[in-house]
């Protein structure tokens, strides 16, 4: 079978199962599970399916949401790359929000424990790897807790940050186009959002570069409203110009 039509198969399991795994493909089309991760980047850089950790779903899913172990396995070493980079866009003694996402909570992760800072976030992981940096003036914004995602959402995470004005917002997304903006699957997850957005000077958005041409169900901001923009090489220079267009800077590591 050639790569074509083994992909056209996948493409078509896909959509009837609503997800593929790595492994099973492997087995069925008795290849070795990296041609199956060739054929699923091909897939996904056509636009046809994203992948997730272990396989692929079918593109359009608009409410499809990865848990949080999901989250942190994919892109790993992106993501790793991204947050290294924001280390350098830590305000020195200023105030920070920490948004919920995989790679916000690496930049967590990454910061100094002597680091002077006050850090303002709804993100349970992100609290739990600052509870012990003495130097960081840490605020856990209380609410409900999404269990998919830990983190708090809801009228009292959204009153808590219409009464703060931060130095700079370390914000995360599920999916983001340079035309349709900053999306995320759950309704609650995008209002908090847009409240953190609104209590930061400054935007800084750390996606690696498979979010990009994801656009989810819920909207909650667009790159007019974005300062920076941190990602990886895998941006396609189309939507890199597109979003610098908008009057967001990227940052390619």
């Amino acid at each position: 079978m050639y790569a074509q039509e083994r992909q056209q198969e996948i493409l078509r399991l896909a959509r009837e199962a609503g997800r593929v795994d790595v492994l099973s493909l492997a087995d069925q089309f008795q290849v070795t599970a990296e041609t199956v991760r060739r054929d699923l980047k091909a897939l996904d850089r056509s636009g046809l399916v994203r992948r997730v950790h272990g396989g692929a779903i079918p593109a359009g899913r608009l409410d499809f949401e990865p848990d949080l172990t999901e989250r942190e396995s994919t892109a790993a070493d992106e993501k790793d790359r991204i947050a290294a980079a924001a280390l350098a866009e830590l305000p020195a003694g200023g105030s920070v929000v920490l948004d919920a996402g995989s790679t916000v909570a690496r930049l967590a992760a990454a910061i100094p424990v002597d680091s002077a800072l006050t850090v303002v976030t709804h993100a349970l992981p992100v609290a739990a790897r600052l509870a012990d940096h003495t130097g960081i003036d840490l605020h856990l914004v209380g609410g409900r807790v999404r269990h998919r995602t830990r983190a708090a959402v809801d009228a009292w995470a959204l009153r808590t940050y219409a009464e703060i004005r931060a130095d700079v917002l370390f914000l995360a997304t599920n999916g983001f186009t340079a035309e349709g903006g900053l999306t995320t699957p759950d309704l609650a997850e995008a209002a908090v959002k847009r409240a953190a957005m609104a209590a930061a000077r400054r935007v800084v958005l750390l996606a690696d570069s498979a979010k990009a041409g994801q656009e989810h169900f819920a909207r909650f901001g667009s790159f007019t409203e974005v300062d920076l923009l941190i990602t990886d090489p895998g941006l396609d220079p189309a939507q890199k110009a597109a979003i610098e267009a908008a009057g967001t800077e990227v940052v390619l590591v």
